[in-house]
């Protein structure tokens, strides 16, 4: 490392040369104000925004980095030189431009050490910090912030690959640790001793987690070797708030470019943070799920989302954006699947199961994958059962209703019906799959086995069926045409059926409902109610509809 920086060029296109020139112009209003006193403004584009530019990734997000003030007083000087009637002409300033200033303060107790302020520029959300350098003492885990050198600020960053900076001034990529030549080699590492690195902030351990499987880099073995530290785990149990370690999770699994999310759990499984990350950290019992065979659930889910023909399960199971992102972390939480859950004792709601507990408050999950979570716990028995009934050709089915009225029960209790029937085949992937491995413990064939469902050999154990099982599964559901169950317009409302019989609503009427849409999904045909006012009407004292 040298405090003369390595350099290169990067082209900038029209609106990065717009936002550049009006941000120089900007530094130069600065110097000009005596009364600040602040000396000569430097400024750099710094991290995430440099890394991907010369990756040729688009990025909307930049961050500025200034050597002699905050960021928040160099945004007020933006907002001020920007009112100025000649600024707006000469940078072609629209109304659109400029946005609202927004500070986002410090958290030194959870590691968030920088006070940022950002404002929307010509599209691009920008960030403005200072320059800084971090000085820790031995009985504190909170570092002194203080103004430093653009090298002192490289050497606190994450990762070299992070460590880039652009000089605005100079129009050249500063290089102050070994940025470029990682770059080069798809390595990342941490510009300091990766000990000491994590540490200071361990959230870094899944910030390198996540740039690695993202940019598909391989993470430098000595960082490797103290990723999975106890003291390094403990401090990000510890240390970091678990919505931040939420943010981290959900980033990686929602970038669903390639098999990026996989690579991330792949990660956390080898690197052993499965415990620190998705547990309750205000339980001290909170029970360990076995993930000895937790890879074969996101395998399976990796491979079946490069399997995206129509009819095929992905396509059928996952069918948006945030699908896919419940789907991975469905994948995530498989290992509690099996985990069974206290015998519930005494009225009111059974306590939540553990893998949503983990989800909730071991990663903040919002309260839509949370509730999913839930259902796939719930309903996975049942689904198993309806599943084996159509393998094994069973009398009942046949009968629309059964599995149409299972569906709109499974949607009703927590959305999502189609990743809860995903999460129960994810479940069983880990209960089935690692018998079909050879002995080196790599699935047999799995690529095959996946895309294209051609059978394992006879001495797999009988698990050659596993994913063709499931697509008959599905494709006798799609036969049944109940797919669509739980979004079926009922052919007659509560306010009409107690008319129809002759009584007040009641208790009985939510009943009464599930019966009427049951006979229309044995008839799908029909369009008068009239034969399932008349199957309400045999089942009176049944349902307890009180006399006419």
């Amino acid at each position: 490392m040298s405090s003369q920086p390595a350099t290169t060029t990067i082209p900038l296109t029209p609106k990065e040369e717009q936002l550049k020139d009006l941000l120089l112009d900007v530094a130069r209003y600065v110097d000009q104000d005596q009364s600040a006193g602040t000396g000569p403004v430097v400024l750099r584009w710094a991290g995430g925004w440099v890394r991907d530019k010369l990756l040729g990734i688009e990025s909307h997000d930049i961050d500025t980095a200034i050597n002699v003030m905050t960021g928040e007083a160099f945004a007020l000087k933006i907002c001020e030189l920007c009112e100025k009637p000649e600024t707006t002409e000469k940078h072609r300033i629209t109304e659109t431009d400029i946005g609202n200033l927004h500070k986002i303060a410090r958290n030194p107790d959870k590691s968030k050490h920088l006070e940022t302020t950002t404002i929307k520029l010509f599209g691009y959300d920008v960030d403005f910090v200072n320059l800084r350098k971090e000085t820790y003492t031995e009985d504190s885990r909170n570092p002194q912030m203080e103004f430093g050198t653009a090298e002192e600020d490289a050497l606190r960053r994450d990762a070299t690959v992070n460590a880039l900076f652009f000089n605005l001034n100079t129009g050249k990529v500063e290089d102050y640790t070994t940025g470029l030549t990682d770059m080069k080699s798809k390595l990342i590492r941490t510009p300091l001793e990766p000990f000491q690195t994590f540490t200071d902030d361990p959230l870094r351990v899944l910030r390198l987690i996540r740039f690695a499987s993202r940019l598909e880099f391989t993470i430098d073995p000595a960082a490797e070797e103290v990723m999975g530290n106890d003291r390094v785990l403990e401090a990000l149990r510890l240390k970091i708030s678990r919505e931040r370690v939420g943010v981290e999770v959900e980033k990686m699994l929602k970038d669903g470019t390639g098999n990026h999310p996989r690579r991330a759990l792949q990660y956390i499984n080898d690197l052993g943070l499965y415990y620190t990350i998705f547990t309750d950290p205000n339980n001290a019992g909170f029970p360990l799920p076995d993930i000895s065979t937790w890879k074969f659930a996101y395998d399976c889910l990796d491979a079946l989302r490069q399997n995206k023909t129509p009819g095929s399960i992905y396509d059928v199971l996952v069918r948006s954006e945030e699908a896919a992102y419940f789907a991975w972390a469905l994948s995530a939480l498989a290992p509690f699947g099996p985990v069974e859950q206290p015998p519930h004792k005494g009225k009111g709601k059974a306590p939540l199961p553990y893998g949503t507990l983990a989800a909730r408050e071991g990663i903040k999950a919002p309260n839509k994958l949370s509730d999913v979570c839930t259902a796939a716990y719930n309903h996975r028995q049942e689904i198993m059962t309806l599943k084996n009934a159509v393998l094994e050709g069973a009398p009942d089915a046949k009968e629309r209703d059964k599995f149409g009225m299972a569906i709109r029960h499974w949607d009703s209790k927590g959305g999502h019906w189609r990743l809860q029937v995903l999460s129960a085949l994810l479940v069983e992937a880990m209960e089935v799959l690692p018998s079909s491995t050879d002995k080196s413990g790599e699935l047999y064939q799995q690529r095959t086995l996946f895309q294209t469902l051609t059978p394992l050999p006879a001495n797999t154990v009988n698990n050659e069926d596993f994913l063709r099982g499931w697509q008959t599964f599905l494709d006798h559901l799609e036969h049944l045409d109940v797919m669509e169950a739980p979004t079926l317009k009922r052919l007659i409302d509560g306010t009409q059926l107690a008319k129809a019989l002759g009584v007040k609503p009641g208790k009985w009427m939510a009943h009464a409902l599930e019966i009427c849409v049951a006979w229309q999904l044995r008839n799908p045909e029909a369009t008068d109610p009239a034969g399932a006012v008349e199957e309400v009407d045999s089942k009176r004292n049944e349902i307890g509809i009180p006399a006419k």
